[in-house]
């Protein structure tokens, strides 16, 4: 049974990067002190339609192995210091709860890491492991999908996850592999994309022929969906943490 994404807008108002200047691919720079994760205008609401997505749809939306559970329980953890450090006169964070800006109180479950990561933040979050020669999803809170399925990406090492993306070739592959073997603790990259869509909703595993992205542009488009998506590495697992911060925006041409 094909999904049908709901017609929900939630938008922000602006991205903090310019989205009209391309950079080739994979289009990856140094994070430097820039924070992993954002919170923005559109925190509540994008919260409130992530809670109805982990209560509803849990099935389709976490992802977990059972030997991704420390990196998972790790990433958890490494969220809560980032908001400890970085985000405390929004979140307040204590050992067994964690307040959010907009008063909702969420308890810390090590038992159920990326369910809990689901009600902290924006971002969605994918775990990645070396197995072999190449990266494997091993697990994942993804709420926004923009144009897939995480069922038919778990479990599935890069080169896998990216078909079938027409610009993902063999080259390609090696380079994003090595971008992965390459990133260090402490030192994380990001990149970001550009999408346009007539729906608004978030949650769009599928893209309807009507209803989903247009590849003509802003000119005939009602919105802009722009990923940040961010690289890091945690320390003690080894994974990778792929973390995705979606924005969706009133088309330039659309506004007013």
């Amino acid at each position: 049974m094909r999904y049908r994404a709901a017609m929900t807008e939630i938008l922000q108002h602006s991205v903090p990067y310019d989205v009209m200047v391309p950079l080739p691919l994979p289009g990856v720079r140094p994070l430097g002190d820039d924070p992993w994760i954002l919170v923005d205008e559109a925190y509540g609401a994008q919260m409130q339609r992530r809670a109805a997505l982990l209560a509803g749809s849990r099935d389709r939306v976490l992802y977990l192995e059972e030997g991704a559970r420390a990196a998972a329980v790790e990433l958890l953890h490494a969220v809560l210091d980032l908001l400890r450090s970085r985000f405390d006169a929004q979140f307040q964070v204590s050992a067994q709860e964690v307040v959010r800006p907009d008063g909702v109180r969420v308890p810390i479950d090590a038992g159920d890491p990326l369910h809990t990561l689901g009600q902290l933040v924006q971002e969605d979050f994918c775990i990645l492991q070396k197995r072999g020669e190449e990266h494997v999803m091993t697990g994942a809170v993804l709420c926004f999908p923009a144009g897939w399925w995480l069922k038919d990406k778990a479990g599935r090492p890069l080169s896998g996850i990216h078909e079938p993306v027409a610009s993902y070739d063999e080259t390609m592959t090696r380079r994003v592999q090595r971008l992965f073997d390459g990133v260090q603790h402490g030192r994380g990259m990001w990149r970001f994309n550009a999408l346009w869509y007539q729906d608004p909703e978030l949650h769009q595993p599928e893209l309807p022929p009507m209803a989903g992205r247009d590849v003509r542009g802003p000119e005939t488009c009602d919105y802009l969906r722009s990923e940040r998506q961010c690289i890091l590495r945690l320390p003690v697992s080894d994974a990778v943490v792929f973390s995705i911060h979606s924005f969706v925006l009133k088309s330039p041409n659309r506004q007013g």
